[in-house]
């Protein structure tokens, strides 16, 4: 199974976008699955269910600077290079997707509750986010390889 595959299968088990992400990569970054399933969380919907940052886009994020970000006061080289991926994923997302923010890629604002109900029963979530998910993971792979 693919990085890819397993974050779509995350996905599908009703955990959110920035979840399924982040935990496609916790083998790699040397944490568990669960410790990364919480860590983002509250990332989905767009930070919150605010429609805000798409949660495939937060978790690719997380995954980029686990991997690569500075983890002491002295390199700061390490922030310059997670910084340099983190706008090279955000440029290659963009340039996939038009957008970075859930409620454009969802064509619907859902921090309103009437419309998260309606773009639920359209099923946004099961046809445009698993996309999105899998697309930030390859996006993610292809950078750190």
């Amino acid at each position: 199974m693919t990085r890819a595959d397993d974050a779509l299968e995350t996905f599908k088990s009703r955990f959110n976008c920035s979840q399924s992400v982040l935990s496609a990569f916790c083998d790699e970054l040397g944490f568990d699955r669960q410790t990364a399933l919480k860590i983002s969380a509250g990332f989905g919907g767009g930070i919150g269910r605010s429609g805000e940052t798409c949660g495939a886009v937060t978790g690719a994020i997380m995954a980029i600077g686990l991997k690569k970000g500075m983890s002491s006061p002295d390199p700061l080289k390490a922030n310059e290079i997670t910084y340099a991926l983190s706008a090279e994923f955000l440029k290659r997302f963009r340039g996939s997707h038009g957008s970075t923010f859930c409620h454009d890629l969802l064509g619907c604002d859902i921090s309103n509750n009437e419309v998260l109900l309606e773009a639920r029963k359209k099923g946004l979530f099961q046809t445009v986010c698993p996309r999105l998910v899998q697309d930030a993971v390859r996006i993610v792979e292809s950078m750190l390889q």
